[in-house]
């Protein structure tokens, strides 16, 4: 079954474990339960929520992480298992050891995927995806010329607007975009430690007081099927960050992809990439694994 994401939002939320379930209790009473192993990962966007040490310890045991929302929706802490894989502690070596040009190389990798992802979202959407397209072939090992950012500068308006500014703490379609990269983040993040790697161990990213470096690096190509959602909904009318919204943002970790395996959902797709990254630092091959379609082969928007 395709893992859940629960989040956690009303005043006065109490979360417990009852024979395999996570349930969920209000002041008047009980409002639900899921299964433990049907979850991908709990998100509490409201700091009121109470939780015992023993909830940590059954999703740990899971490999889901419980990530705590700040008020504008971006994680502000994360609770993710200790012991992801079997392997862990050889990987977690060859991953510290490997080599500066080795991970410039693997960045080149994940700038390319990623522009050309933010291509095909712009051709799904109908806009000229060329200029943006043209970049990825100039991408050159750690990207000196920056070539992710000026995909950026061009694929945002291209995306949203002429007027359209990306901003971490803008309302709309920012809230909307953040919301939607914490539910990747998440999942990139249970990837990462379920293939043996630490998330804090990164590619590229330094950011000052990041624990999820490697994350922020692997979650880079599939940023764009979380914006083919943002850009439905604004076509829709939707102009803020509510429940529906919510949840469609999360369904983007079941949209599929089209691999060499046949169709995957994000969820796996992210997985098997982590896993090869696992199996580039240990030598076991040379480069990352990619679905063949840099977007869902169904658009996420669609999904039900």
């Amino acid at each position: 079954m395709l893992g859940r994401i629960v989040e956690i939002e009303g005043e006065g939320r109490r979360l417990s474990l009852d024979r395999g379930f996570l349930t969920v209790a209000g002041p008047d009473g009980p409002l639900g339960k899921v299964p433990l192993d049907d979850i991908e990962a709990v998100i509490l966007s409201n700091p009121a929520a109470s939780f015992t040490s023993q909830i940590i310890a059954a999703l740990a045991l899971r490999g889901a992480p419980l990530v705590v929302c700040g008020t504008d929706f971006r994680p502000a802490a994360w609770l993710l298992p200790v012991d992801g894989h079997h392997a862990q502690g050889d990987r977690m070596e060859a991953q510290a050891e490997s080599t500066l040009p080795t991970r410039k190389r693997l960045w080149a990798e994940l700038v390319r995927a990623k522009i050309l992802a933010q291509a095909a979202a712009l051709e799904r959407t109908g806009a000229n995806p060329v200029p943006i397209r043209a970049l990825a072939e100039r991408v050159r090992s750690g990207d000196p010329d920056n070539l992710e950012a000026q995909a950026a500068q061009r694929y945002f308006p291209a995306m949203f607007g002429k007027g359209f500014y990306r901003h971490r703490d803008g309302d709309g379609p920012n809230a909307m975009l953040n919301y939607g990269y914490t539910v990747l983040r998440a999942a990139t993040a249970r990837a990462i430690v379920a293939a043996g790697l630490h998330p804090s161990l990164s590619l590229q990213h330094r950011s000052k007081g990041d624990a999820l470096r490697l994350a922020d690096d692997v979650m880079e190509p599939f940023r764009p099927a979380v914006d083919l959602v943002v850009h439905a909904l604004t076509l829709e009318g939707v102009d803020r960050l509510d429940t529906a919204a919510k949840r469609r943002l999360a369904e983007v970790l079941h949209a599929d992809f089209v691999t060499a395996e046949g169709s995957a959902p994000l969820s796996n797709v992210l997985f098997r990439l982590a896993v090869s990254l696992a199996q580039v630092f240990t030598g076991g091959r040379k480069k990352l694994i990619f679905p063949a379609s840099p977007i869902p082969s169904l658009a996420a928007d669609a999904l039900p």
